[in-house]
């Protein structure tokens, strides 16, 4: 695709809105900002108006509810969301989880040259499919709930998304987990397997400690795919679908120790 994405950015504060048009249109020729609002009202007037395909979303306008609000207003949405906060901890693992982009406040160069690539990926892949786009925001709209939900439990969906395509998984359904570079080969009960663009130290933020254990640098688990556990010529998990998966001697006794607790 070589026109560019046009973006609308959404954003109470006057001098955070411009700041961010100037970095877009100094760093990345990609996207075009077509737009400028200071609210949710204006904002869908303008997406109204203007069809973008990108939305630059603040979620702290200013109680922080009014940005997921725009989001429940539009219907049939077709344009991607970039989630912009101030907040670190705010629903980042939200964000991870359901596949949405997102950048921090202070916005770095880096982070937004990484979110117009996905962008741009993902516009390609909606471009082949439009119908793709009610799956998308199906993780959009996910976001508010996942942010709100307790940081150590194990999500039960994740949407795993690259630019060929997606999958909404069930993580009951995930066996295992492995490093493949930096991206994370996933392998589920039903013998597929999948690949993401997040590495494996990521996943193990995502999936948390409750049925998910890191038994390797390069391995994580769901321990409720556990089978049996062979120490012979070195430990290795047993797992449902057949596969025997390293651990680490280093890792052996928090194995272990949690299959104990299960």
């Amino acid at each position: 695709m070589s026109q560019a994405l046009r973006a609308l950015i959404v954003d109470d504060e006057f001098h955070a809105r411009e700041n961010l048009r100037m970095l877009i249109e100094e760093f990345c020729p990609e996207l075009e900002v077509v737009g400028l609002a200071d609210g949710p009202k204006q904002a869908q007037e303008q997406i109204e108006a203007l069809n973008p395909d990108v939305l630059f979303l603040d979620i702290r306008m200013p109680s922080g509810a009014e940005g997921f609000d725009l989001i429940e207003a539009i219907e049939n949405p077709k344009f991607q969301v970039v989630f912009v906060t101030a907040f670190k901890d705010y629903a980042i693992r939200a964000f991870q989880t359901n596949a949405v982009h997102y950048i921090l406040k202070p916005i770095d160069i880096d982070d937004l040259l990484s979110a117009t690539k996905k962008l741009l990926e993902y516009a390609q892949f909606f471009h082949q499919d439009k119908s793709a786009f009610d799956t998308y925001f199906e993780g959009v709209k996910r976001v508010p709930n996942a942010a709100s939900e307790n940081q150590t439990r194990t999500p039960e969906r994740l949407t795993l998304f690259h630019s060929k395509g997606f999958r909404i998984a069930k993580t009951k359904e995930i066996v295992r987990l492995e490093a493949a570079g930096n991206c994370t080969l996933i392998h589920f009960e039903d013998g597929s397997s999948y690949i993401d663009t997040k590495t494996l130290k990521t996943f193990e933020e995502l999936l948390g400690s409750q049925d998910f254990c890191r038994i390797h640098k390069s391995h994580i688990i769901q321990l409720n795919h556990l089978v049996a556990y062979d120490n012979q010529d070195g430990a290795s998990a047993e797992m449902s679908n057949g596969d025997h998966v390293p651990i680490a001697r280093a890792r052996l006794q928090h194995f272990l120790k949690r299959v104990k607790e299960a």
